[in-house]
């Protein structure tokens, strides 16, 4: 009976103890990454994707690519960070995953906090778009800036992207240094907690 009550004690003392490490946690650390493994899966033909799933006898015909593996880190308020490494190294693809952008195939991210990034340059982007249209009025439609936000905050993102009337003129018509400058302005004007830089400031005159 006493070892019995010894062991409940244990454990609301382990759930307490688990309960206040996550309450520190959660005001110290603006991004916690535990235990991140991200796997693609490769094949040497593009039938061999379907052969695979159709196997019967469950064969495999890929080949496992770890493009991270049993990745931890922690990001604290107000810090910043750099990651550095070799071409292929995992650094878009953890930073994807932090954003939301990617799912990673086992471990646990947590955000704390109003996130936006820029991460590759052009992605998803219509050349035909002008810059007003595709980068103000969609983040108008995407929840972003509040209605009346668009505009009021145009003077003080066109201030910082020098670009002038570029603005309304197709992007095609961009240089590489315009396109990026735009999109950062745009991207530290949505005022976030958390701003995630890949390589997209490493062209141009930024």
């Amino acid at each position: 009976m006493e070892q019995e009550e010894r062991k409940r004690y244990m454990s609301a003392e382990n759930t307490t103890n688990t309960g206040a490490q996550e309450a520190e946690n959660a005001e110290k650390y603006a991004v916690e990454v535990k235990n991140v493994t991200k796997i693609y899966r490769l094949y040497d033909k593009p039938i061999d994707r379907l052969k695979e799933s159709l196997s019967v006898s469950h064969k495999e015909y890929h080949k496992d690519f770890y493009a991270l593996s049993d990745l931890s880190f922690t990001v604290e308020k107000g810090q910043t960070v750099g990651i550095i490494g070799t071409n292929g190294s995992g650094k878009s693809t953890i930073l994807k995953i932090i954003t939301g952008v990617l799912t990673p195939t086992t471990g646990e991210v947590t955000v704390r906090g109003k996130i936006s990034a820029l991460l590759e340059l052009g992605a998803g982007f219509n050349q035909d778009y002008t810059g007003y249209r595709k980068y103000l009025y969609e983040r108008y439609y995407d929840g972003i800036y509040p209605k009346k936000g668009v505009d009021a905050k145009l003077p003080e993102i066109l201030d910082f992207a020098e670009i002038g009337d570029f603005v309304y003129q197709p992007v095609k018509t961009y240089s590489s240094g315009m396109f990026v400058r735009l999109a950062f302005a745009l991207a530290i004007n949505v005022e976030p907690e958390i701003l995630i830089v890949d390589e997209a400031l490493s062209v141009g005159g930024m």
